[in-house]
């Protein structure tokens, strides 16, 4: 159980980073799209979609980090799509269809977690990327 504690711990720990790194880009995204000179949906739409975008491509490079550990300690039987079973984790959708070996059973709930956590942090930020985008367009509508 500790190794299992220990490696979820060190794959929560890289995707965490990434996801810090990756919140700077979205960052410089926002602050590009600060410079908007008029107020129009197609303004707000851009900019929500290129954070959204970043925050996607998070995601994904987390998801892989998942994948990778599962690969390199061998998580799940031979022949398991494990980048599939990382998203099924991550994510929490728990479909069930693969099943990670007795040894490793606890990595899943460490990795839905983890990836509840990080989609919780990319909500706030998507909330607050909106409100300062709206509250900027308000300041040049008036």
């Amino acid at each position: 159980m500790l190794a299992q504690l220990a490696v979820g711990a060190g794959a929560s720990i890289c995707s965490i980073t990434v996801h810090s790194f990756m919140m700077a880009a979205v960052l410089k995204v926002a602050r590009f799209h600060a410079g908007i000179s008029r107020y129009s949906s197609a303004s707000l739409s851009w900019t929500m979609s290129s954070v959204m975008c970043v925050l996607m491509a998070a995601h994904t490079l987390e998801v892989m980090i998942w994948a990778l550990i599962y690969t390199i300690i061998e998580v799940a039987p031979a022949g398991s799509n494990l980048l599939y079973f990382a998203f099924v984790n991550y994510t929490t959708l728990g479909y069930g269809d693969i099943m990670p070996v007795e040894s490793w059973r606890l990595l899943g709930p460490v990795a839905a977690m983890n990836g509840i956590l990080l989609f919780g942090w990319s909500t706030a930020v998507i909330f607050e990327v909106l409100r300062r985008t709206l509250i900027r367009m308000d300041e040049i509508a008036h």
